[in-house]
């Protein structure tokens, strides 16, 4: 895949940087292995965190001043890697969904960045442009219907909208047959350095969980 950061988004966030992480996976329903992981840096952050602390993670407060100045109200439509340090800090389990997906959530929650995840198979093209969503643009959210994206930041494929920092759209979503993986990682902060690190731990997670070899990645900006 070939990623393009639009002029848009570098007006209302010059230093942004992410990163492509791309691989062959075999999925599963669950892993038992993984949601220990989870579990264990869920009762950390509940001893670490609050609701309000957590909006000072680096990730977080980076994508909710953009949303801010995208004009969208980062408080009602959450950065989904805020969403999920939340729901932890609350003492609600994270939903369980399949082993990709709980994995991409919990590279999300342990490094604060919302984090795309989908089936490359069901791309149109092979470029991603991320841009800012338009008034009355469709979009509908993975398990939530239609979203308005007016002021989110959004990938784009030739057909339209695949990803948002709040839902990812059920076109291109992961299910258990997926096996071309492409994970999107949103620096909004502009730290490469906690990026890169972040899409490593995705192919390390890949390694141990969903019989890959990691795959490879790549840092855009």
């Amino acid at each position: 895949m070939k990623v393009i950061v639009s002029q848009e988004i570098e007006t209302v966030c010059p230093g942004f940087v992410g990163a492509c992480v791309e691989a062959e996976v075999v999925n599963t329903p669950y892993s038992r292995g993984l949601w220990d992981e989870i579990h264990a840096l869920a009762e950390r952050y509940r001893a670490e965190l609050t609701t309000e602390s957590l909006k000072e993670m680096s990730g977080i407060a980076a994508t909710r001043r953009v949303y801010k100045a995208c004009g969208k109200d980062p408080s009602r439509y959450r950065p989904a890697s805020e969403a999920l340090i939340r729901r932890m800090l609350q003492g609600k389990e994270l939903y369980q969904i399949d082993t990709l997906v709980d994995l991409i959530n919990l590279a999300s929650i342990a490094y604060g960045y919302s984090i795309g995840g989908f089936d490359a198979d069901k791309f149109v093209g092979d470029t991603l442009t991320l841009g800012v969503g338009r008034e009355g643009e469709p979009y509908e959210g993975i398990g939530r219907g239609p979203i308005n994206i007016q002021g989110l930041p959004v990938y784009r494929d030739a057909q339209g909208g695949v990803g948002t920092p709040t839902s990812d759209h059920e076109r291109t979503k992961i299910g258990i047959n997926t096996r071309h993986l492409v994970v999107l990682i949103n620096g909004y902060d502009g730290d490469e350095q906690r990026v890169t690190d972040n899409a490593r731990f995705i192919q390390q997670l890949l390694r141990k969980y969903c019989q890959s070899d990691g795959g490879t990645y790549f840092v855009y900006r």
